[in-house]
């Protein structure tokens, strides 16, 4: 396998150059260009039920890239989905109340499972609230980032 480490395009090289920059972010940065995007991301499994959608032929929500339908997304609870072939959560707190994040974890970079009203980061056990996205137990320094999104036609979309 030689210097090869992923069978993705890292090599222990641009691992090694990355984490050794001293700072954890640019580490963080360096590693995130080794990917290919061919495979998913091994650092969370979606929970079960986890729906994602993506293609902009939405049935009339103006050009918005569905998410997930809304009768997927259980009130009171939350799924994972893909937004632009990255990892969202979509939350539900009331009916028709939806909100959706970021599913990349602000404190090490690893992707949060959805299922409830929480969001758990099986990394190093952040948690986030589904519906604020806020941090309820670190390590994770900032809240999940929010992604617009509203109901058009049955469908969670962005926007």
């Amino acid at each position: 396998m030689g210097d090869d480490m992923t069978g993705e395009g890292c090599t222990r090289r641009s691992v090694l150059g990355a984490s050794g920059a001293g700072v954890l972010g640019v580490g963080l940065i360096g590693l995130a260009g080794c990917s290919t995007g061919s495979k998913s991301s091994s650092s969370g499994s979606p929970s079960a039920g986890a729906t994602s959608a993506g293609s902009s032929a939405d049935g009339g929500s103006g050009g918005a890239a569905a998410l997930v339908k809304l009768s997927d997304v259980p009130v009171g609870g939350s799924v994972a989905a893909k937004s632009a072939g990255k990892p969202v959560v979509v939350s539900q707190k009331t009916p028709g109340a939806v909100t959706a994040f970021s599913a990349i974890c602000t404190h090490m970079g690893c992707t949060v499972n959805a299922g409830g009203n929480q969001f758990h980061c099986p990394c190093h056990g952040s948690v986030y609230d589904a519906f604020t996205g806020a941090v309820v137990h670190g390590p994770a320094p900032a809240p999940l980032t929010a992604i617009p999104v509203k109901v058009v036609g049955g469908d969670v979309v962005t926007g």
